[in-house]
């Protein structure tokens, strides 16, 4: 999905090519290491973008000696279903890490949509450290594996709480249209 909205929100800049688009991901960061998209795999997007109505190949540029050039425009629908496949990577995002490229197209969308949303993961979060903390404090373990049982529930709480930290971090940004 991430890649997806990458290529919309390109076109909706300007109609480009897949290889382009995978050069300008590679520069100045290798995003397209990172993300392990080879040609191949953007190629397959544009294809599933396409055969969804939301691009469309607007011309063919023919060079001597190299090969032909798809240039893909967004379409209407594509436009239209931008934004809500931001919503939804969003929505779905276990961390923040999952939805980079979401926040990177944050122009697309409103923010006032995407605040409860974090609201909600923050509840969550919440809820989610307070069960850990209910279910450490029902453990009863023989006291060689009391080290193990407390290493485990200082790991899980730190991860909370640095989630929780990073997820109110972001919604003060959208609150304050910072980001």
């Amino acid at each position: 999905m991430s890649i997806q909205i990458y290529i919309l929100s390109k076109l909706m800049d300007e109609n480009n090519y897949p290889y382009k688009l995978k050069k300008e991901l590679s520069t100045p960061i290798p995003f397209d290491k990172l993300l392990n998209l080879s040609e191949s795999k953007l190629y397959y997007h544009f294809e599933s973008l396409t055969k969804q109505g939301l691009v469309e190949q607007v011309e063919i540029i023919k060079e001597e000696h190299r090969p032909d050039k798809q240039v893909f425009s967004i379409t209407d629908k594509g436009r239209k279903q931008l934004p809500l496949k931001i919503y939804q990577v969003i929505e779905n995002a276990e961390s923040i890490s999952d939805m980079i490229v979401a926040l990177v197209n944050l122009r697309f969308v409103e923010t006032d949509k995407v605040i409860p949303i974090i609201e909600k993961k923050i509840e969550q979060s919440l809820i989610k450290k307070d069960h850990l903390n209910q279910i450490y404090h029902q453990i009863d373990v023989k006291s060689s594996s009391r080290e193990v049982v407390d290493f485990m529930e200082s790991y899980y709480a730190s991860q909370l709480e640095q989630s929780i930290h990073w997820w109110k971090v972001l919604l003060e940004k959208l609150k304050t249209k910072t980001i």
